[in-house]
């Protein structure tokens, strides 16, 4: 019986050493193959989020707050323009 739908996935054990790096890798590219496309998600999600942050706390709205914590910084980077 298959959980919501999804079947098992093989995932291999680790049984010898002598053939360390072929099971390895192996082991390797069974886990990451079904999940590149959350690997790739996470990275974009992660930059984004990051991109938003800076974007927000630089805005016009936020720059001058006293709860910025980086208000000290922008200010340094503007008297320098």
């Amino acid at each position: 019986m298959a959980l919501f739908g999804l079947r098992k996935w093989p995932v291999p054990v680790l049984t010898s050493l002598d053939s360390y790096s072929t099971r390895a890798q192996t082991f390797v590219l069974q886990v990451a193959k079904p999940l590149w496309p959350f690997f790739a998600a996470s990275a974009i999600t992660y930059y984004l989020v990051s991109k938003a942050q800076d974007a927000g706390v630089k805005s016009e709205e936020f720059r001058n707050d006293p709860r910025n914590p980086y208000a000290a910084q922008i200010a340094k980077e503007n008297s320098h323009h």
